[in-house]
């Protein structure tokens, strides 16, 4: 068994002078934190393998495709591969919990 503590992770994350820390690699799944500024840009391009954002705090919107969502501590955003998609309009810091299925870069050729 694998487990893991928000706290910890997040603090790791800021060790880490990056936006991204994966923390999670296993063949079929991966999993990160991302922390993106208030204000802030959100550098990302599409993915080759579908992707989940669970935010646990934070306000943003989300642009998936054509559809631009408000996302906040709680909401849950699913995106399939090769979707064009990023954060923006970031009005309070955004912390958020993502996973790849499978792996992610699994799917890069």
């Amino acid at each position: 068994m694998k487990s893991y503590e928000l706290n910890q992770l997040i603090s790791q994350h800021a060790d880490s002078k990056k936006l991204y820390l994966e923390f999670l690699k296993v063949p079929d799944l991966s999993m990160g934190v991302y922390i993106l500024p208030a204000g802030g840009i959100d550098p990302q391009s599409p993915h080759t393998e579908d992707e989940v954002y669970y935010i646990v705090s934070g306000k943003a919107q989300i642009q998936v495709a054509d559809e631009n969502r408000a996302v906040q501590s709680g909401s849950i955003v699913y995106v399939a591969k090769n979707v064009e998609h990023r954060f923006h309009a970031i009005e309070e810091e955004l912390t958020v919990i993502v996973f790849f299925a499978p792996a992610e870069y699994s799917n890069k050729s």
